[in-house]
């Protein structure tokens, strides 16, 4: 009861996202609802993909795409065809035995007479004794239009009509439609309402025996997943393309269309489409989900020009309902569809019409789909609200998982009874709901680790506590032996300038110096190691691996120095002593881990590099610099530019080690400092190849332009002492030094 009270809030919040999700069963603002339906559509298109069989289903009956392709096109000439061209298409058809035809075209405008053409001629002038009898007759022989008419009563065909919804489109004149209204009383029946019409030409309009139209109805992202059977225009319902095929198929005369009354108001909602002994459930505007079969040429398809040149056989026809349209790409016929991007539209009637004629191929949503959602969320919510705030993180996301798999397979098994139910709020309150609880219990965590973190980051270097807190496994108190680099920076004249001031300004000099110091060496990857008085001491490399260790310590050291000197300014504004550095790096293989004793530890590094480290910085007073590094440092630094300095040995040291002051890095090299840096090594060079007369002018040349660089005075007074001593055969250029 405690642990409850005590996620009360979470709990509360979790039963409030569950309210919140009940109300977007049904959202009133547009823009949720669209974002809703876009998300469900993308659900529907994985689910229906995932359960489609491997194998094209099987049909009971011969419903085939007659293919107006880009080898038709190349045999009879691109489309339009002329209406003899077409006529001949359907002869051969019904020839063949096909029983329905159904056109996903229209032919909205009269082909012209020859005879028209003729008369325009000086021909016609020279037919002028012609009888007017004998010009009706010998029109009508030629006209194109009325031969097609003729066929047209032949067999039972279906001419596509599109309806527009601009009502100043008035193309064509309509058949009496097919459809009844069972329910006369219903005068407001919500559905898909077109007022424009663009019909077939008249004469070919009239000799067919059905009409149906072609329009599409595309969910909100543009993807056919639906589909109209019925739709509204200047008060009357039309049939589609395939449900009117699907009326001459089964020999009916009319088609009703169902209907109920919406509650407190006078309109009425379509429930569903019959014919015969069939009955298609739909949803209020008349639409089924289209029953695919497959991705694109899951039913047959013959080229048109096989059918007009009769290469096919009367088995592969007979008995057949012929969809005549195009998959040719220049014809745009194409469409974006739940199982395929360049999906013919012709093949879309196919579905619908083998749907309509076997009717439990269709997954509809039932009436009482709204209570059943509500209540699957209010389970769910109920749930998941009291029970994830009282479990451990790994135990939260097994019960979401679980959870999550509940809504899948419920909703995979009302598909697998043709109920297509949504899915998008159920499963987006078991994500919030499950990840609002696991970001709260991983943000409650990780605020107890910054807890621990800021105790101990006074006390042991962040980096470190990082690493013991992101896997206390690995934590041991032994240490490693690595190569790292090591920093050493001292105040110059310390002593002198604690002299001068308070213990106060003392104290607030010390904590304005170290404060942007330690988050520069911080910034740059390194490791405080300790402060001794006005010394610093870090490390680079350690507890975490850095592989420019070298590089990063170094332009750590520019970035101090550059800090030092915006010191050094404010610091005089407040009558404080000017301050200087020295800096020293050293790199090679350090011992370094948790040492101490069992009373006290300390993170720390120790070896005879880390020493070295610290006699280069000492060495920086020796030659009036403020930056130095060994070779070792030098040779990891290839985008860095220094100045050869000298090759020391320094106490405790037998061996001589080259040291160089950096200058800057490579992008920032001036023409000048380019300059100097060549007559440096020309000068140390001749140092080196013991050519005192040529050294000692080129270092008071160097001496003259840089007066200020004490370094240049060293080496002038050293070489008038080398000049006349006799030095040993393999003399390196060293120089020891005795004191620390």
């Amino acid at each position: 009861m405690n642990k409850i009270k005590k996620q009360l809030n979470t709990i509360v919040l979790g039963l409030i996202l569950t309210i919140l999700f009940a109300t977007l069963v049904n959202p009133s603002i547009a823009i949720i609802k669209t974002t809703i339906d876009r998300i469900e559509g993308i659900i529907y298109d994985v689910r229906l993909n995932a359960t489609l069989p491997e194998k094209v289903r099987e049909s009971d009956h011969n419903i085939f795409v007659v293919d107006i392709d880009e080898k038709a096109i190349k045999d009879y000439g691109r489309f339009p065809w002329t209406r003899h061209t077409i006529k001949q298409l359907i002869t051969n058809l019904v020839d063949a035995g096909v029983v329905v035809i159904a056109f996903d075209v229209i032919f909205p405008e009269p082909e012209l007479n020859p005879l028209d053409t003729v008369f325009n001629t000086d021909i016609g002038q020279r037919l002028s004794g012609i009888t007017a009898e004998q010009l009706s007759a010998l029109r009508d022989e030629l006209d194109a239009d009325t031969q097609m008419a003729q066929v047209l009563g032949d067999t039972d065909i279906v001419l596509g009509v599109l309806f527009q919804q601009e009502a100043s489109v008035q193309v064509g004149k309509l058949k009496d439609s097919t459809v009844n209204l069972l329910d006369k009383s219903a005068v407001q029946v919500q559905s898909l309402n077109f007022p424009g019409q663009l019909a077939n030409l008249d004469v070919l309009q009239q000799a067919a025996y059905g009409q149906g139209f072609i329009n599409s109805a595309p969910d909100p992202d543009g993807f056919i997943r639906r589909a109209a059977l019925v739709i509204q225009h200047n008060g009357q319902f039309y049939p589609s393309l395939a449900l009117e095929a699907a009326r001459l198929y089964n020999l009916s005369e009319t088609i009703d269309l169902e209907t109920t009354q919406l509650p407190h108001t006078d309109h009425h909602s379509i429930t569903a489409v019959k014919f015969g002994n069939n009955r298609i459930p739909t949803d209020e505007y008349g639409r089924v989900l289209v029953p695919f079969r497959g991705g694109q040429k899951s039913f047959p398809y013959y080229s048109a020009a096989d059918v007009l040149n009769g290469s096919l056989t009367s088995e592969e026809l007979e008995g057949g309902i012929a969809f005549i349209g195009t998959s040719a790409v220049g014809l745009a016929d194409l469409r974006s569809t739940s199982v395929g991007l360049q999906y013919p539209g012709v093949e879309v009637h196919a579905n619908i019409l083998e749907g309509i004629l076997q009717t439990d191929l269709f997954s509809y949503r039932p009436d009482w789909w709204q209570g059943a959602l509500l209540i699957q969320i209010l389970l769910l919510g109920i749930i998941l609200s009291v029970a994830l705030p009282l479990l451990g993180p790994m135990n939260m996301a097994i019960l979401g998982g679980v959870s999550f798999a509940f809504v899948v397979g419920f909703n995979l098994f009302m598909w697998d009874q043709k109920i297509a139910l949504p899915v998008t709020q159920p499963l987006g309150l078991v994500l919030v709901i499950t990840f609002y609880n696991l970001a709260r219990g991983f943000f409650a965590e990780n605020s107890n680790k910054q807890k621990i973190k800021s105790m101990f980051d006074q006390y042991v270097p962040p980096a470190h506590i990082d690493k013991m807190l992101n896997d206390p496994s690995g934590v041991s108190l032994e240490g490693e032996r690595k190569e790292m680099s090591v920093l050493f920076s001292d105040i110059r004249s310390f002593t002198s300038i604690s002299e001068k001031l308070s213990a106060n300004d003392l104290k607030d000099l010390l904590n304005e110096y170290f404060s942007p110091i330690t988050k520069s060496i911080f910034e740059h990857q390194g490791t405080i190691d300790k402060y001794v008085g006005d010394m610093v001491m870090a490390f680079w490399g350690a507890p975490l691996n850095d592989p420019n260790h070298a590089e990063n310590a170094v332009i750590g050291g520019f970035d101090m120095l550059k800090i030092t000197a915006e010191l050094r300014q404010q610091f005089l504004e407040k009558d404080w002593p000017a301050i200087y550095v020295g800096i020293g790096i050293n790199t090679g293989d350090m011992n370094v881990g948790d040492m101490g004793s069992e009373y006290r530890r300390a993170y720390t590094v120790l070896g005879d590099a880390v020493n070295l480290g610290s006699r280069l910085e000492s060495l920086t007073k020796f030659y009036g610099l403020e930056f130095l590094v060994s070779e070792f440092t030098k040779a990891q630094c290839p985008n860095i530019l220094f100045r050869p300095v000298d090759k020391v040995k320094v106490k405790g040291k037998e061996e001589a080690v080259a040291i160089f002051e950096p200058v800057c890095e490579s992008k920032d090299l001036t023409a000048e400092l380019e300059q100097e840096l060549k007559e440096l090594d020309v000068a140390y060079h001749l140092y080196l190849a013991q050519k005192w007369d040529q050294a000692n002018l080129a270092y008071k040349t160097l001496l003259s332009q840089y007066p200020n660089r004490k370094i240049y005075q060293i080496y002038i007074e050293r070489i008038e002492q080398l000049k006349y001593v006799e030095l040993e055969a393999d003399w390196d250029g060293s120089f020891t030094h005795t004191s620390k």
